[in-house]
């Protein structure tokens, strides 16, 4: 396994996976992952990094969280929304089409900063998946749930043990920035003062 890398925003693809009302309401600390996963959204943008936003089965389960899609919707760095029925992402062949366009470039982005639910099913198989595609998975823990705490952190073990990395949206941040000169700094500190997720 290689050691431990640090985020750069230039390699780096955001994946929100299934922010869903009728998922994310049921959730363990559901209020934790909707200001964590809209920070990661305007982090994405501050540092222009893609995104790609699922939904599960939407005729079924219905649309993105209003706040999340409002944040998503307000980018104006590379994005793109894709509707699944497979529970892994890269199961479906738009998620894996929208990833390779949005990854593509003179320097790849090889980097997947993951979030959203349920941690144990959807979030687990697709960092299980990336990971076999080669990328470096970083899953954001406190943008990450399920249907109880012992689901969230059995799946979060499992991750980190077959090689995700934790982490949490102030980390990505600040990898992100990885310094106080970088241009974006001042707003993310704006960003980060303005509340503590609950």
């Amino acid at each position: 396994m290689p050691p431990p890398a640090l985020l750069v925003a230039d390699r780096t693809v955001l994946v929100l996976v299934d922010l869903q009302p009728r998922l994310l309401d049921i959730v363990h600390r559901p209020a934790l992952v909707r200001e964590s996963a809209a920070r990661l959204l305007r982090l994405a943008g501050i540092f222009g990094v893609p995104v790609v936003l699922t939904e599960q089965y939407p005729e079924g389960l219905g649309p993105t969280d209003r706040e999340i899609q409002a944040h998503f919707d307000d980018l104006t760095t590379p994005k793109a929304m894709v509707s699944k029925l497979s529970f892994g992402c890269c199961g479906d062949p738009g998620f894996r089409a929208a990833l390779e366009q949005l990854a593509a470039g003179d320097a790849p982005r090889d980097q997947i900063v993951l979030a959203g639910i349920e941690a144990h099913v959807c979030v687990l198989q697709t960092a299980f998946e990336l990971l076999r595609h080669g990328h470096d998975v970083h899953v954001c823990w406190d943008a990450v749930s399920g249907r109880g705490a012992e689901y969230r952190d059995h799946a979060l073990r499992r991750m980190e043990a077959a090689g995700v990395q934790l982490s949490n949206h102030e980390s990505v941040a600040f990898e992100w920035a990885r310094s106080k000169d970088h241009s974006g700094f001042k707003e993310l500190q704006q960003l980060l003062r303005k509340g503590q997720p609950v």
